[in-house]
């Protein structure tokens, strides 16, 4: 890996089929132990049930709060600051509670690619 900046650009976000919108702050091949996105949710909308292949998630919660549901877990409250960590191949969604957009990062390693990436049936999560 080389030493470089990645500079932000909000214009690079888009919408994930995940159901919320992403922007992929560093995933590249020179990083293959981390990516980290900024993933961002509309006000009571909440992402589909998720697991990550062979890949732990870290959300860092910025702004907003939500529920956030992780395998077999019961629902629990988060807000800024707060850390979820996620196993991998553990089923995992979130839901934005509050009145504004819940905004996140997510920290994967090794970096996320989309084959790691499997929407489950709530009756699948595991």
């Amino acid at each position: 890996m080389q030493p470089m900046i990645l500079k932000h650009d909000a214009k690079n976000e888009y919408f994930f089929q995940e159901g919320c919108y992403i922007n992929e702050l560093s995933n590249h091949s020179q990083d293959t132990d981390l990516s980290i996105a900024q993933a961002r949710l509309n006000p009571g909308n909440t992402t589909q049930w998720h697991c990550l292949e062979n890949t732990t998630e870290r959300y860092l919660i910025l702004n907003g709060g939500g529920s956030v549901e992780i395998g077999e877990l019961p629902a629990q409250l988060v807000v800024a600051g707060d850390v979820v960590l996620i196993p991998p191949g553990v089923a995992q969604r979130i839901t934005n509670t509050g009145d504004e957009d819940l905004l996140f990062l997510a920290l994967c390693t090794p970096r996320f690619q989309p084959l790691c990436y499997h929407i489950l049936e709530q009756q699948e999560k595991h």
